[in-house]
């Protein structure tokens, strides 16, 4: 019974005792990132540029800032979003969606979230999703998309 407790009375000190402000070793669990704070920054189309008119890509930009913030809300509702991106502690979002060469119905497409914690270590979630299920899911389709990547986290 010692041995148990002696580890976990140090580690409790080690943690009480560090500076306010300062992260954990290990920031990526799911306890820490379910209160931590988000902001979200310019999402990035990669990959054929040609395949989008400047509507949809502006629209689908949009989409992607918006809806992979409300992903993370889903996921962690004790999460905050905030806008600016010097707000100390914060973990930076990157969405990246890399498309596909061509609109084939059985071409795929990257999604991807870069997560930039505070320590200055990036963790990556991403998936490749199918055009055609993406375009049954038409106006939600981004949604649909942050949603899946969501779930991947701890």
């Amino acid at each position: 019974m010692k041995k148990v407790l002696l580890p976990l009375a140090l580690g409790s000190l080690a943690l009480s005792s560090a500076p306010a402000g300062a992260q954990p070793a290990n920031f990526w669990n799911a306890q820490a990132l379910s209160t931590a704070r988000y902001v979200v920054l310019a999402p990035q189309i990669q990959g054929n540029p040609n395949l989008l008119s400047p509507e949809q890509r502006s629209g689908i930009l949009a989409a992607m800032g918006r809806d992979s913030a409300g992903a993370i809300k889903r996921r962690y509702p004790g999460a905050t979003i905030v806008a600016d991106p010097n707000t100390p502690g914060v973990i930076k979002v990157s969405p990246i969606l890399i498309a596909p060469g061509s609109l084939v119905p059985w071409a795929k497409l990257t999604a991807r979230l870069d997560f930039d914690l505070p320590a200055g270590r990036r963790v990556t979630v991403q998936d490749q999703f199918g055009l055609l299920t993406l375009w049954q899911h038409q106006h939600d389709a981004a949604n649909f998309l942050y949603d899946q990547l969501a779930r991947r986290l701890p």
